[in-house]
């Protein structure tokens, strides 16, 4: 058939990617993520239950060391905080309906969601400032080293106790994470713009263009409509993996380990903490230590 409509886009009359795209939002998308979410808290769950939480062996010293300043907190909490709205009102998007809905109603659901909308625009510039800045703060303390394989043979002394691997400030665990975030990040922000600013970019056809270079064969005649169907299935399926990671990452951060938390609250930590988790760092900040004018 034929259409005189100058519009490209609201011309198309048939476009089978289209079910594809809801039958994959849908379907495997909606329930590998929903599986991952309860798994990683039902993990964290019994992993407290059997291990406990990890105390500082040695017991709180009284002293403390300064572990990140004003401007590394600021930009963990920008990050931070940023990113657990976005992960919100992103999962409300895909299973408000099914949750929300039959608690608070549909004209409930449909104003917090039109404001949880907003808000993912608007915070998705937070979560990038503070993406970026955290990457230029932290990326020469997360190169990886020899250091970090004896860290994951140990399995970072998590699992049993006693156990302390050297580290330096950052140690391999907190690098996977450094590294999946920037990565994860940089790429939930690209399709993030692409889906805010829809059928402006062509990031898929693109991409792909790249690595049919190296071997593959994917398609790169790609329409505006396809473009935005691509970008919001990665959209989702990046975060996903991002949320899941972060939920571990809170968990140990928080009330799966003595101590930890206070890195990111008050910057200072405790000096026996930090002795048993990352101390290389702490020989290191000895070492470069102002001496103390005598008294």
């Amino acid at each position: 058939g034929s259409t005189q409509m100058k519009d490209e886009l609201a011309a198309v009359m048939i476009q089978s990617e289209g079910d594809n795209w809801r039958a994959f939002r849908n379907g495997p998308l909606s329930n590998v993520g929903a599986y991952s979410l309860l798994g990683i808290i039902g993990l964290l769950v019994i992993f407290y239950f059997v291990r406990g939480k990890i105390r500082i062996d040695a017991g709180p010293s009284g002293d403390t060391i300064l572990r990140f300043g004003t401007i590394d907190r600021f930009a963990h909490w920008l990050m931070a905080g940023s990113f657990v709205i976005l992960a919100i009102t992103g999962l409300n998007l895909l299973y408000g309906q099914y949750v929300l809905i039959p608690i608070i109603g549909k004209e409930a659901f449909a104003t917090f969601t039109t404001a949880g909308k907003y808000a993912h625009n608007y915070l998705a510039f937070a979560f990038m400032a503070g993406l970026a800045l955290s990457f230029v703060l932290w990326v020469r303390h997360n190169i990886p080293n020899r250091v970090d394989l004896e860290w994951l043979k140990a399995g970072g002394g998590i699992f049993k106790k006693g156990v302390h691997p050297p580290a330096r400030k950052f140690n391999a665990g907190q690098k996977i994470i450094f590294w999946a975030v920037t990565i994860g990040g940089l790429s939930v922000s690209m399709s993030g713009i692409a889906l805010m600013f829809p059928f402006t970019t062509t990031m898929f056809a693109d991409t792909f263009s790249v690595l049919n270079v190296i071997g593959f064969n994917l398609p790169t005649d790609l329409t505006p409509l396809r473009e935005q169907q691509l970008n919001q299935l990665w959209h989702g399926i990046v975060s996903m993996a991002l949320i899941t990671m972060i939920i571990a990452h809170i968990y140990i951060g928080s009330v799966g380990m003595e101590g930890a938390i206070d890195a990111m609250n008050t910057g200072h930590v405790d000096r026996n903490w930090a002795k048993e988790h990352h101390n290389l760092w702490v020989e290191e900040e000895d070492k470069n230590a102002k001496p103390k004018p005598a008294e």
